[in-house]
């Protein structure tokens, strides 16, 4: 291995990775049993090897074999994850003494407009457990679930994610926000999409998950990539829409803001398209009890909210 006294960015992911490959002498089964997919393992092997500055595995159709390196790492590899074990379980152990802890990465709009009533209810009927929020991009929140920065993640994950489980909790439905005036204060009504042809629309943009789902329904109407302003996060489309700029379409997650804010809000119908907001943790770890009592928290809100 090169002998470079330089700083190695090394994750525990990665020597778990090389560890099960060791075990098993295949890349297929290693991936299986840590719930990876097999290019998900390659991947976290390869950047080990990148870190390292050697080749740790020989690789034909019928073996895998440690190369040298891969020999001399193995045992500074068990010493290292044995040693994160047994300092998990000692913080877990004065954790638990003192307050158990939940850390939730959610989006943006997400952590705005639901969680706040979900925290408080979560906290009024587990006192006992610390709460921790990071409102944070879609990207991020993704990334923190699988560095185990936050136990579970909220958004809209359209597509799956290797690493990651997928637990949809709730739906809500897209709907048409329009500037204050334009509909009857606090009420919400229903039109059919193609009564926005003609409308000036501000959107997200257009590699946004929830955005290309939108525009497949404007695309019917003629209207699905056309020259419009685009924001990055949904509270900034709300508050164009609220200054005059513009009407958008959006998940309903956020009515009651919108409502608040005096905009109108129409549920677009034929068809009533739906999006999943899913909760998501990592690959083959246990979750908290604590985070599923924090999901149910979170369907009963969803469910008591209008449209």
């Amino acid at each position: 291995m090169n002998s470079s006294t330089k700083l190695m960015n090394v994750s525990s992911r990665q020597l778990h990775a090389f560890l099960e490959v060791t075990r098993l002498q295949s890349f297929a089964k290693a991936a299986d049993q840590i719930h990876l997919s097999p290019s998900g393992m390659s991947m976290l092997v390869k950047e080990l090897e990148e870190q390292v500055g050697a080749r740790l595995f020989d690789r034909t159709t019928r073996s895998v074999d440690l190369t040298d390196a891969g020999r001399r790492l193995l045992p500074v590899a068990e010493r290292i994850i044995d040693e994160l074990r047994a300092l998990a379980s000692v913080v877990s152990g004065s954790m638990a003494a003192v307050r158990s802890r939940l850390d939730i990465s959610a989006t943006p709009m997400v952590s705005a407009t639901l969680l706040p009533e979900v925290v408080r209810a979560f906290a009024d009927s587990h006192p006992q457990v610390q709460v921790n929020l990071a409102d944070v991009d879609v990207s991020v929140v993704r990334q923190r679930v699988m560095d185990g920065e936050a136990d579970i993640g909220l958004g809209f994950f359209v597509k799956p994610a290797v690493g990651l489980l997928r637990q949809p909790l709730c739906k809500f439905k897209l709907m048409l926000i329009s500037p204050p005036g334009t509909g009857v204060s606090g009420l919400i009504r229903k039109q059919p999409w193609s009564s926005m042809s003609g409308l000036p629309l501000v959107s997200l943009p257009t590699d946004n998950p929830i955005q290309v789902l939108i525009e497949k329904h404007l695309a019917k109407l003629g209207l699905a990539h056309e020259q419009r302003p685009r924001m990055n996060l949904i509270g900034t489309l709300i508050a164009m829409v609220r200054a005059g700029r513009g009407h958008a379409v959006i998940p309903s997650f956020a009515i009651e803001d919108c409502l608040g804010q005096g905009l109108g809000v129409s549920i677009l119908q034929d068809p009533v398209v739906s999006l999943d907001l899913f909760l998501v943790s990592r690959r083959g770890t246990q979750p908290k009890p604590a985070a599923l009592a924090f999901a149910e928290t979170v369907k009963k809100a969803a469910a008591r909210r209008p449209a």
